[in-house]
C-alpha cells in the first residue's frame, strides 16, 4: 500500500477545507487536500450556495420577465421557460468553480487526493478510493473539515423523487405543479421561491411562529410579507406529521391552530436543518471527542482533545456558514503554523437570498432587550432611494441599532435589493468598532442602494435627509 507523509493533511475541500489547505500552503506546509468527491468545492460549491444562487439569479429574471419587465417597457410574446438549459447553466457555472479549486491546489502545490479517510492512528490516515484501492498519508497535522449534510426527518425518509432535501431541490428535471416546503429557513425560502416564480404552487410549512429563525422579528415579518405576495402560501406555527394519501392525492399532514390538516403535494422538499457530519473518519478509535449532536469538539484553537488533530466548518459548533468556515480555515491554519489566528464570531453575516434578500449582522432588536442594552434605532425605506426605484425593486428597508449612549452599531439589518453585498459596509464599520455617525459622515455615492444605509444611519440621530 502506496504512504505519503505530509506536514499537514486536510479532510474535506469544501470552503473550509481548501482555504485552509491554501493557507497552509502558503505558510510553508507540504500539504494534502482529501475529498471524496472529485470536484472539489464540498457542498457550498456542488450541491449547495452556487447552484443554488444560480437558479436563484434565473428564476428571478424569468419571473421578472413575465410579471414586472412591462413596467420598463419591455414586452415579452411567447415567453417559455426552458428549464433544461437553466439547469445546464447551473451545472456549467458549478463546473467552472470546481475546476477553478482544483487549479488552486495545483498553483499552490497542493496534493490533491480523492477518496475516503479514516484515521487509523493520530499521525496516519488511510484512504480508500472509488475503485477501492488504498493508500496511507501520514502527517504532524490533522485538520478535519467534513461540512454538512442534510437534516432527515425520521417519519419523513428522503427518497430522491417524491420527499427530497435541498440536494435534489436543485436538479429536478421538471417544475412541480405543487411543492410543500418544510422549513423556512434560507434554503427553504430560496429554494421555494426558485420554483414559485417558475411555475410552482408552494407552501411553506414552519414550525416556529416567524420565518428566519434568529432574524430580527421586524426584519423576518417584513420578509414574510413581500414573499406572500409573491405567491408563496406560508403557515407558521406548523407541526409537521408526516405524509398521506387522500382521495388519490399524495401531500403532507400538519397541525396548525388547534386543526389536523392535509396539503396536497407533488413533491416535498424537507429543509429544517442541515447536521454536523463527520462520520466514517474512525474519531471514536483514535479518542477524539465529539459532543451529542455529532459536532467534533475544539478549543479556541480549532485543536481538538488530540494534540496534532483540528477542526472547522459545519462539522463544529457554530453558524453553518461557508464564509464562517473560509475564515475558521485561515485562521486553523495560522495558529497551527504558531502565528495566532482570529475569527469574529459576533460578526459574521447571515444572508436570506430572496427577493428582496434579507441580510444582517450584530445584534437584533430583540437580543439587545434581553441584554438590557440601550439602543437608538434608525430606519430608511428602499421607496425613498432613488436607485431601487430605477430598478423597480422597492421593496425592503435598512434598520441600524445603535447604542444609544456610545452610538456603537450593535446591529445592522438590510432586506432588500443587494442587501447580501451591501452587508459588507456595515461588517466593516463594525469590525472596527464604528458608530452610526462614523457611517452618517460617510460619503456615499449618488444614485446607489448604499445610500439606504446612509440615510439609516442618520435616522438613529433623528436627521435623516430624505425621509
Amino acid at each position: 500500500m502506496a504512504e505519503s507523509t505530509f506536514d499537514l493533511v486536510v479532510i474535506g475541500a469544501g470552503p473550509g477545507g481548501y482555504v485552509a489547505a491554501i493557507r497552509a500552503a502558503q505558510l510553508g506546509f507540504k500539504t494534502a487536500c482529501i475529498d471524496k468527491e472529485a470536484k472539489f468545492g464540498g457542498t457550498c460549491l456542488r450541491v449547495g450556495c452556487i447552484p443554488s444562487k444560480a437558479l436563484l439569479d434565473a428564476s428571478e429574471k424569468f419571473a421578472h420577465a413575465k410579471h414586472t419587465y412591462a413596467n420598463l417597457g419591455i414586452k415579452f410574446d411567447n415567453l417559455q421557460l426552458d428549464l433544461a438549459a437553466m439547469m445546464a447553466r447551473k451545472d456549467k457555472v458549478v463546473d467552472q468553480l470546481t475546476t477553478g479549486v482544483s487549479g488552486l491546489m495545483k498553483k499552490n502545490k497542493i496534493e490533491k487526493i480523492v477518496g475516503t479517510a479514516k484515521f487509523t492512528s493520530p499521525t496516519q490516515v488511510e484512504v480508500t478510493a472509488a475503485d477501492g484501492t488504498k493508500q496511507k498519508l501520514s502527517a504532524k497535522h490533522f485538520i478535519i473539515a467534513t461540512g454538512s449534510v442534510p437534516v432527515e426527518l425520521p417519519f419523513m425518509k428522503f427518497d430522491g423523487s417524491k420527499i427530497i432535501s435541498s440536494d435534489h431541490a436543485i436538479a429536478l428535471k421538471e417544475v412541480p405543479k405543487a411543492l410543500v416546503v418544510i422549513g423556512a429557513g434560507a434554503i427553504g425560502l430560496e429554494l421555494g421561491s426558485v420554483w414559485a416564480r417558475l411555475g410552482s404552487k408552494v407552501t411553506v410549512l414552519e414550525m416556529a411562529p416567524q420565518v428566519v429563525a434568529g432574524a430580527d422579528v421586524e426584519m423576518a415579518g417584513g420578509l414574510e410579507k413581500v414573499l406572500r405576495k409573491q405567491g408563496l402560501n406560508i403557515v407558521l406555527s406548523a407541526k409537521v406529521t408526516g405524509t398521506a394519501t387522500q382521495s388519490g392525492q399524495f401531500g403532507v399532514t400538519y397541525e396548525a391552530g388547534g386543526e389536523k390538516k392535509f396539503e396536497p403535494a407533488d413533491v416535498v422538499l424537507v429543509a429544517v436543518g442541515r447536521r454536523a457530519f463527520a462520520e466514517g473518519l474512525g474519531l471514536k478509535d483514535i479518542g477524539v471527542q465529539t459532543d451529542d449532536r455529532g459536532r467534533v469538539k475544539i478549543d479556541h484553537t480549532f485543536k481538538t482533545n488530540v494534540e496534532n488533530i483540528y477542526a472547522i466548518g459545519d462539522c463544529v459548533q457554530g453558524a453553518m456558514l461557508a464564509h464562517k468556515a473560509e475564515e475558521e480555515g485561515v485562521a486553523c491554519a495560522e495558529h497551527i503554523a504558531g502565528k495566532g489566528g482570529h475569527v469574529s464570531y459576533h460578526l459574521i453575516p447571515a444572508v436570506v437570498y430572496t427577493a428582496p434578500e434579507l441580510a444582517w449582522v450584530g445584534k437584533t432588536e430583540q437580543q439587545c432587550a434581553t441584554e438590557n442594552l440601550p439602543t437608538a434605532v434608525g430606519k430608511f425605506r428602499f421607496t425613498a432611494n432613488g436607485r431601487a426605484l430605477c430598478m423597480d425593486e422597492p421593496e425592503g428597508f435598512v434598520k441600524i441599532i445603535a447604542h444609544a449612549k456610545t452610538d456603537r452599531v450593535l446591529g445592522v439589518h438590510i432586506l432588500g435589493p443587494q442587501a447580501s453585498s451591501m452587508i459588507s459596509e456595515a461588517v466593516a464599520v463594525m469590525e472596527f468598532g464604528g458608530s452610526a455617525e462614523d457611517i452618517a459622515r460617510t460619503c456615499h455615492a449618488h444614485p446607489t442602494l448604499p445610500e439606504a444605509v446612509k440615510e439609516a444611519a442618520l435616522a438613529v440621530a433623528k436627521r435623516a435627509i430624505h425621509s
